[in-house]
């Protein structure tokens, strides 16, 4: 008979994965790796992401490593931007193609019939050969070549089938609000490839999200029907069940503290991977507040965690030289939790407005 891990130990065990525990002794690489990516819609969130995760983090670290082409900002996961090592990219990038196909089909439906995606991205490989574009600048030399296709259709069909990396500038937060893209292999200097296919990209999941479910995996990676490749690898796994019933699969050796291991307050970035880890989020998120974190544009808000709970939301002001975080609680927070937050807020607004002549958290 499986083991029954509850929803609190879940949470203690995503939080171990997610380096959520403790801010852990690592450098900005290997945690992104640990992390198997870092959702990077926004630049910004990603350098908080980090800043609560990894001990001493600094800005530069990030930008160092991808100035040296270490780690790159490309479309992967759900088909949306992310932060990934290099040689990660280098190994997945080809494992989500068809994912990607899906998905440009899904999203364009009927102006992608007809669309000649081998030619739009052989056309669009050329241009990016001679130098880095932006997709505005790329959308119209693409649309001179394919005057009757729908511009937005043929930049979005480059996005989905030709690997790209957005070029880093000298930008405050590495990379500037419209970023040119470059033909992944030739900035990164190496030939994609499988790199050990779906189990590969499976057991990093479980190492960076574990224990999860099949449809967790599915709901991270936007890869569908997963079963077969759990299946191919139980046998390598540790099998376990929620207080529903559903199986979970993990590694074998995967931190998996115990229920009550204590959890500091912590500050979540926009889109951060812990709120999109898993098809079944009640282990960080009650669903009462989970619609309070996304908006009708689908934007992910930064978030706090309090006992390894989403507590509420937060925002940084900038009324001329100060600088004022705001904390918006879900219910009302213990005298504790408030002082924790304040303290780790301070220390927030510390890293990423290191200009402001003055700096305050306020509670909403």
């Amino acid at each position: 008979m499986a083991e029954v891990l509850t929803r609190k130990a879940l949470n203690r065990a995503t939080l171990a994965r997610q380096m959520l525990l403790a801010r852990e002794k690592t450098t900005a690489l290997q945690a992104v790796e640990r992390l198997a990516g870092l959702q990077a819609q926004v630049p910004r969130p990603l350098f908080v992401a980090l800043w609560s995760r990894v001990e001493g983090f600094r800005a530069e670290a990030l930008i160092r490593l991808v100035h040296d082409r270490k780690a790159v900002r490309g479309t992967l996961m759900r088909g949306t931007l992310h932060l990934v090592s290099a040689k990660d990219y280098v190994a997945w990038r080809p494992v989500l193609q068809p994912m990607l196909s899906a998905g440009m089909r899904n999203v364009l439906k009927d102006r992608s019939a007809g669309l000649d995606v081998d030619g739009v991205t052989r056309t669009a490989r050329a241009h990016l050969e001679r130098q880095p574009l932006t997709f505005d600048e790329l959308r119209p030399l693409l649309k001179k070549a394919w005057p009757r296709a729908d511009e937005r259709a043929l930049g979005y069909a480059v996005r989905t089938h030709l690997p790209l990396v957005q070029v880093p500038t000298d930008a405050r937060w590495g990379w500037p609000s419209s970023a040119a893209f470059a033909l992944a292999e030739a900035w990164i200097g190496a030939t994609l490839g499988a790199g050990g296919g779906l189990p590969a990209l499976v057991l990093r999941y479980l190492a960076g999200f574990g224990p999860a479910t099949v449809a967790d995996a599915q709901s991270w990676s936007g890869m569908q029907a997963l079963k077969d490749t759990f299946e191919a690898l139980r046998p390598k796994l540790r099998v376990f069940r929620d207080e529903r019933g559903r199986e979970l699969f993990d590694l074998p050796k995967a931190p998996r503290p115990p229920a009550s291991m204590p959890a500091p307050v912590r500050f979540l970035p926009d889109y951060d991977v812990l709120l999109l880890g898993h098809a079944d989020r009640t282990r960080v998120v009650n669903d009462e507040h989970r619609k309070k974190l996304v908006t009708k544009n689908l934007q992910v808000l930064p978030a706090f965690l309090v006992d390894g709970m989403v507590a509420g939301t937060w925002k940084i002001e900038r009324p001329r030289t100060s600088a004022a975080l705001v904390v918006t609680p879900f219910e009302k927070l213990a005298r504790t939790a408030q002082a924790e937050l304040t303290a780790e807020g301070r220390a927030l607004l510390q890293f990423t407005e290191p200009d402001a002549a003055k700096a305050e958290v306020s509670f909403g």
